[in-house]
């Protein structure tokens, strides 16, 4: 039977508040610190390895932490979530990203609808489709290929999709699979769509309006705006437009667009890459084969998540430890690092993902928890981080732990020797490097140069940034999330944070105002 108690009345918990903790730069220095960054290191899929060398714990704080998770019931309350209980008590739904790349569990029925079924049944609708336009099949009213597509959506229907489309953008030009340039609009900010539209064909671009219910404000302003667009350059909007939404939803059946591909609220938008969401406009760019390579990594990755042995689980490990960190140890951020520019956008999209899934105060019954929950996501690609914001990662008040992720050779195999050694050489000597200073720190009788060291981190590798790999790294972030949201007690897959601001702007915008939400709306002369 499973107990979903809060985090602080478990005893395992109270366990590692006694236990010593570890010091990181004596533990990392010598050989001692070589053979712990040897046997810290987990498979996590798709041929990455999770390596947690230079994490801030030891054998005796790992074998807690296996208690802790058992205690909590982290693979227990997974496998509740992927068999179809009724997780996200918020809006009494069941939560079901992970049946979009494969069948963890029981068959899983819900609206008289077998669930993996009608995801694969979508996806194979957007392969179909994407085949089309691929072929010429589907075309302008001048009969002409499509040569664009820009997802119009906002939040999770932007985020994700657009950080996966910049991640694999080069690697499909190498490997020949680059089919359509994608753009994206999403801010309601009129210079968003402006710019996009201004720097496309429109007559050859087919437009993705993502909206679950249909309904959202920003993301049908935008598509209001698109086709007045293409009105104004004379041309038919309907024969342009596409839809990912609900089959609920009034665009669901609606004329004005060419299909309509079906999301359910069993998915929420920070979790839908790997759904229609993410699927039509990867398929299209990519091409749908490139998109079931992604969801193949996020499956392989998703496998994995299940294992009840701690060590083996690089994903729930990786959680506790964050639990660890930001519990016991009191290190209120977490940045994440890649030393991939093709991951440029990755860390908005996990910020979204962790913060909005864990950004609570209140546990799944709405009760106050007594403890820290969520922390601060930012981060930005090495090494140009390096000259920006590592200055206080290294030498400020606040320890903040780093999660790095790097991969051994490029996406585009195109490289020069410079001084001895490759970009990507440089690069990677780089992640190395900076691994080794955070933890280790130096010396000196000069204050401005002397580092604590201390600063703990953990690094996900791989060969190279693939499709698969992607997915996989996509999977262990989501994962993660869900258990530590799982320690925490909370519900991690609503979002009631984000609907007050929505609320009152449309009070504003009615003219429905007083007091200071009056003042600030004469002020921005609305």
């Amino acid at each position: 039977m499973i107990h979903w108690n809060n985090m602080d009345t478990l005893s395992s918990y109270q366990e590692l508040k006694n236990m010593k903790t570890v010091q990181l730069a004596k533990a990392m220095a010598g050989e001692n610190g070589a053979e712990r960054v040897k046997n810290y290191t987990v498979p996590m899929g798709a041929g990455l390895d999770f390596n947690f060398g230079a994490r801030p714990v030891d054998d005796e704080i790992l074998s807690v932490l296996s208690k802790f998770a058992k205690e909590a019931q982290l693979a227990e309350k997974f496998a509740a979530l992927y068999n179809g209980e009724v997780i996200n008590t918020g809006e009494k739904r069941m939560v079901l990203h992970h049946m979009t790349r494969g069948q963890l569990g029981e068959n899983v029925v819900a609206d008289g609808v077998n669930k993996r079924s009608f995801y694969v049944e979508q996806q194979k609708k957007a392969a179909e489709f994407a085949h089309k336009v691929h072929a010429g099949e589907i075309t302008n009213a001048a009969g002409e290929k499509f040569t664009t597509v820009v997802q119009i959506g906002i939040g999770g229907s932007d985020l994700g999709p657009r950080a996966m489309y910049l991640a694999l953008e080069n690697w499909a030009k190498v490997n020949g699979c680059f089919k359509m340039k994608a753009e994206f609009i999403s801010n309601v900010d009129p210079d968003d769509a402006a710019g996009v539209l201004a720097n496309i064909d429109v007559a050859h671009s087919i437009f993705v309006l993502v909206s679950k219910s249909g309904t959202t404000l920003e993301t049908l302003t935008n598509e209001s705006f698109v086709k007045d667009a293409l009105q104004k350059a004379g041309l038919d909007a309907s024969r342009h437009m596409i839809a990912v939404t609900s089959e609920t939803s009034p665009l669901a059946k609606s004329p004005d667009y060419l299909a309509a591909f079906f999301m359910d609220d069993y998915i929420g938008g920070r979790y839908s890459s790997t759904s229609a969401v993410g699927g039509a406009v990867l398929s299209l760019a990519f091409g749908p084969e490139v998109f079931d390579m992604f969801l193949q990594g996020a499956g392989e990755a998703d496998t994995i998540a299940k294992n009840e042995d701690l060590l083996k689980n690089p994903a729930m490990l990786d959680a506790v430890m964050g639990v660890y960190e930001r519990n016991v140890l009191g290190y209120p951020t977490t940045a994440v690092l890649p030393y991939s520019q093709a991951l440029s956008r990755f860390p908005a999209h996990l910020q979204q993902l962790d913060m909005e899934s864990n950004g609570k105060s209140v546990n799944r019954y709405g009760e106050p928890v007594d403890y820290v929950t969520g922390p601060v996501i930012f981060g930005e690609p090495g090494t140009n981080g390096q000259h920006s914001f590592y200055q206080l990662l290294h030498q400020g008040t606040d320890i903040i732990p780093l999660q790095f992720v790097g991969f051994k050779n490029s996406q585009m195999n195109t490289d020069v020797v410079i001084q001895g050694s490759t970009s990507q050489q440089k690069l990677c000597a780089n992640v190395a490097a900076q691994i080794v200073a955070f933890a280790c720190g130096k010396e000196d009788d000069n204050r401005n140069k002397y580092f604590a060291g201390g600063r703990p981190s953990s690094i996900i590798i791989g060969n190279q940034l693939t499709p698969q790999a992607l997915g996989a790294l996509l999977a262990h972030f989501e994962n993660k999330v869900m258990f530590q949201g799982f320690a925490w007690n909370l519900n991690s897959f609503d979002q009631e944070g984000v609907q007050l601001g929505k609320v009152l702007a449309k009070k504003v915008l009615s003219h429905e105002t007083e007091g200071a939400l009056k003042v600030y709306s004469d002020l921005l002369n609305i």
